[in-house]
């Protein structure tokens, strides 16, 4: 009786047409639903699920938000009944491609005409770290990107900012035009005083060498606060 009980779980078992993989051949990649996605990634669920029920537990765990599942770790995602280093490992390295597709994706983009294209640019970089870091962006006289950088990381609630190691990088690359760019995990988009004395030290740092700086972004997961835009440079 419990051998007929899991047998009836596995995807060999399903209609044709509803397993994953023949489901992706016959029907389109887009028809298919994040659990059945992951089902593929896999392979096989445990004794009593199927890949595609076990995938719907996983995701239900992270809110059914695959920005959420891609903070798991290894370790977060094995806590799942059914998910061995395995599954775990296959799934943190599907996720790792995606953010890193965004991120090439963003780059093609290399013109910066607003503060959403920054923010479009930088989002997948720095948008869901679980702590601080500060990036300067370097930009030629045609406001395109010549090069980005990580000038620093810190903790949950900031970061220590060298502006010399910022403009040396500016005058090697024979940059007009920068932009600054943070993100806050805290989530919380108000400019901090720091942040504010931080802008104006680049600022005139930057007036000093010809190299303006632009504006400065405040990054969290899924908004952005513009220096510029709300009138502080």
């Amino acid at each position: 009786m419990n051998s007929e009980k899991s047998t009836s779980f596995t995807i060999k078992n399903w209609a044709e047409g509803d397993r994953p993989r023949e489901k992706l051949l016959q029907k389109g990649r887009e028809v298919l639903s994040n659990a059945e996605l992951l089902a593929i990634l896999i392979g096989s669920g445990s004794r009593n699920e199927s890949a595609v029920e076990l995938c719907q537990k996983v995701l239900g765990k992270a809110g059914n938000n695959l920005n959420e599942l891609g903070r798991l770790t290894v370790k977060d995602l094995m806590t799942n009944k059914g998910i061995g280093e395995a599954k775990a490992l296959t799934i943190v390295a599907a996720l790792e491609l995606g953010r890193r597709r965004r991120i090439e994706d963003a780059l093609e983009k290399k013109k910066i005409s607003s503060s959403s294209s920054v923010f479009e640019l930088m989002q997948p970089v720095i948008g869901e770290l679980p702590h601080e870091e500060f990036h300067v962006i370097y930009l030629n006289n045609s406001n395109k990107v010549i090069d980005r950088h990580s000038l620093s990381k810190g903790g949950i609630t900031g970061t220590l900012v060298d502006v010399r190691l910022a403009f040396k990088q500016a005058l090697q690359l024979g940059a007009t035009a920068t932009i600054l760019v943070h993100n806050h995990p805290s989530g919380n988009l108000n400019p901090s005083a720091a942040d504010k004395q931080l802008t104006q030290k680049f600022k005139t740092a930057g007036e000093s060498l010809d190299i303006k700086v632009l504006d400065h972004i405040i990054i969290t997961e899924k908004a952005y606060f513009s220096f510029a835009d709300e009138g502080l440079l």
